[in-house]
């Protein structure tokens, strides 16, 4: 199966868990062809001034690698930025959030998997 840029399906959402501003959410892979064993592969940007808010993993872990710009996250209680070709591994159990503190759109490629 080949997924063709222009056919991506492509979300824009406000406030995403409770973060600020617009986030826009194109989606590589949908959940249904993750067959159980993943949540979201996706190609994620926030705008500048906006995030993701604080939320906690229960049964799944998440890895964000930076593409583009640069962001704050939280991070085993602390809060660290993060730039270009940086890795974010988030684990069952823990909590994090993102946002970008740039002046150009943060991109990252995000992959949920099922713990």
């Amino acid at each position: 199966m080949i997924n063709r840029k222009n056919e991506l399906l492509v979300e824009e959402k406000e406030n995403v868990r409770l973060g600020k501003g617009k986030v826009i959410f194109e989606k590589i892979v949908k959940q249904e062809d993750l067959r159980g064993k993943g949540k979201l592969f996706s190609k994620i940007t926030i705008l500048p001034g906006s995030s993701i808010g604080m939320h906690d993993h229960t049964d799944d872990f998440e890895v964000y690698y930076i593409l583009k710009g640069k962001a704050k996250v939280f991070d085993n209680g602390e809060y660290v930025e993060v730039n270009e070709g940086d890795v974010v591994y988030t684990a069952d159990g823990q909590k994090h959030n993102i946002e970008n503190i740039g002046q150009d759109n943060l991109e990252f490629i995000a992959l949920v998997l099922n713990d």
